[in-house]
């Protein structure tokens, strides 16, 4: 591809917005004659034959598409750890997780492998590897970005994002993938149009900090500490800051998980040794081939999450969970909208602490998935847009945690001008 377009330089012929920059892609995104794994061992061997719409704007724009990255098994997971091809280790510690799902992402830009990539975020899984790896992860308001060729989690929630090492680069990326679909009908177009030359924006505004976030007794200290003193920093400057309850943050993470789990169980029913897909050699009937080809090809946690979701949508638990959860998530929504009629943007650490050492949370699933407090909010509340920026570093051992805004719906512009001025010049 670079060959090409040095070939394309000397001609004269027009350059893309994206000329000789280096994109990675998760791997849960179709690029054309490329393999698209999603990190399983069910689609090791699948070659795609399209590409996602995503992945079609980058090519349109000139991105040098550099390879796939390694993330959570379809996904599914907070750490990195859950691929079949096993973890995305963390670049300033390779001891250490990269977080997930879009771990391989956070970590090739963080060790400079490529300057920008993608990734996809259905409750975090942008912004939490961006908080464990130092770099900037965007997630756009849902239905910004088709969706289109992504290989699906969690239909409502998934949203794809972007991974890069200033605001600005994650900007254009957003603003070059952005658009109407006809293969996607959740896309609202025009949604975002000119995101990237936007000025820095200082001037005063409201922000939203959780009372429920200041008592948390999850967050690390230290950096509960720095999240206190860049809110003292932040009313210097002149702006407001409001303490304000959110009640529902008990119960965020179990919504989020019931409605995921749900819709996994019916997106990857798919994947059933018939369609396409890993086969089991050791079957013999069909329905050796349904049970021996999951059992063989599927991870723990994808069986987990598939199991889960298959029992709160059983008809014996289906009012009790799904639907009880969905109404949670309406209050949440409701909850969310409520707050944005008064701030600008709710604030907040992105991530409870730095990232820990790989293996650490594997026997504690509880509090591995209470790592996803602050960020599940952005996609249960109808997908708004959020940011997380490499703002702290942990004065013991030196590790990042990020800062996270987030912004009412479409609220893009006004969200990247204000992430400039917090974080205005980038990494080197």
């Amino acid at each position: 591809m670079a060959q090409q377009q040095d070939e394309q330089l000397t001609l004269n012929k027009p350059l893309g917005r994206l000329f000789g920059v280096v994109v990675g892609i998760k791997d849960v995104l179709c690029y054309k004659n490329h393999i698209t794994s999603a990190g399983s061992k069910m689609l090791k061997d699948f070659t795609s034959i399209y590409n996602a719409t995503a992945i079609q704007h980058l090519l349109n724009e000139d991105a040098i598409i550099i390879g796939r990255l390694n993330c959570d098994e379809f996904a599914m997971g907070s750490t990195g750890e859950n691929s079949a091809f096993g973890p995305s280790l963390n670049a300033a510690d390779n001891h250490r997780v990269s977080g997930g799902s879009s771990g391989g992402s956070a970590v090739a830009v963080q060790a400079g492998l490529c300057q920008v990539a993608l990734g996809s975020d259905t409750g975090g899984s942008v912004r939490m590897p961006a908080s464990y790896c130092n770099v900037v992860g965007f997630k756009p308001t849902y239905g910004a970005v088709s969706r289109h060729g992504l290989i699906a989690y969690a239909s409502s929630f998934d949203q794809i994002g972007v991974l890069a090492n200033t605001v600005e680069d994650a900007a254009l990326v957003t603003e070059i993938i952005a658009g109407a679909d006809d293969f996607d009908s959740t896309v609202v177009p025009n949604a975002i149009e000119k995101i990237t030359d936007l000025k820095t924006d200082s001037s005063p505004k409201k922000l939203a900090v959780f009372k429920e976030v200041l008592e948390s007794d999850k967050i690390d200290a230290d950096i509960k500490q720095q999240f206190v003193k860049k809110l003292e920093q932040l009313k210097a400057e002149g702006h407001t800051i409001e303490t304000i309850s959110f009640p529902y943050l008990k119960q965020i993470v179990a919504t989020y998980y019931i409605l995921t789990t749900a819709e996994a169980s019916s997106n990857l029913s798919r994947y059933d040794g018939i369609h396409y897909g890993y086969r089991s050699p050791n079957a013999d009937t069909i329905e050796d081939t349904y049970t021996k080809s999951r059992t063989e090809a599927l991870g723990t946690e994808v069986k987990k999450r598939i199991m889960l979701g298959t029992f709160v949508l059983s008809s014996s638990y289906y009012d009790d969970y799904y639907v009880k959860a969905q109404k949670v998530r309406r209050k949440i929504d409701d909850a969310t909208k409520a707050i944005f009629e008064d701030f600008d943007f709710v604030i907040s650490p992105t991530t409870v602490g730095v990232a820990y050492k790989l293996g650490h949370k594997v026997a504690d699933p509880m509090e591995l998935y209470l790592s996803d407090i602050f960020t599940v909010q952005a996609n249960l509340a109808g997908g708004v847009p959020a940011i997380s920026l490499p703002v702290f570093k942990h004065s013991k051992n030196n590790l990042p945690c990020g800062l996270q805004l987030i912004a009412n719906k479409f609220e893009e512009e006004k969200l990247i001008a204000f992430s400039k001025h917090l974080f205005p010049d980038g990494l080197s």
